[in-house]
């Protein structure tokens, strides 16, 4: 039988094994639900490419500088899939309003429509910084 530190060790390895297996799979899963087709037949991804196509002309470098602003402190293996999704929400926003470009305001409901609301947070300290007023946000918030 396996004795001491030995035993131990791998009873370690095995419950760090299943976390790690469970973790990955958890994002798994919600990558794959998101791929979904809803009742329309499109799924949330499919949407969220949809409008950042359709809205791509919409931008102009200022508010590109912005949205890349905000997503800054997101981790940079998950910028990418922020990015997409905070554009996403811009772009549908712009389209419903029919709007000629994509204004600051459009970027700043867009990312607190994309966001949870921990995000937040670091929305309002950066408009602060950028002497940026975001009272009419407040009820959003």
């Amino acid at each position: 039988m396996l004795d001491g530190w030995f035993q131990w060790f791998i009873v370690f390895w095995v419950f760090f094994l299943i976390t790690m297996l469970s973790i990955g799979g958890y994002f798994m899963f919600r990558k794959f639900l998101k791929r979904l087709p809803k009742e329309d037949g499109k799924s949330i991804l499919d949407w969220q490419d949809h409008y950042i196509q359709k809205s791509r002309h919409l931008w102009d470098q200022q508010q590109k500088d912005l949205l890349e602003d905000l997503v800054s402190p997101v981790p940079e293996l998950f910028r990418d899939v922020a990015r997409e999704k905070i554009a996403g929400k811009i772009g549908e926003l712009a389209l419903q309003e029919k709007a000629p470009f994509i204004t600051q305001d459009h970027v700043i409901r867009g990312y607190i429509l994309a966001t949870p609301k921990r995000d937040h947070k670091f929305l309002i300290k950066h408009l602060k910084e950028k002497q940026i007023n975001y009272q009419m946000y407040k009820a959003m918030f």
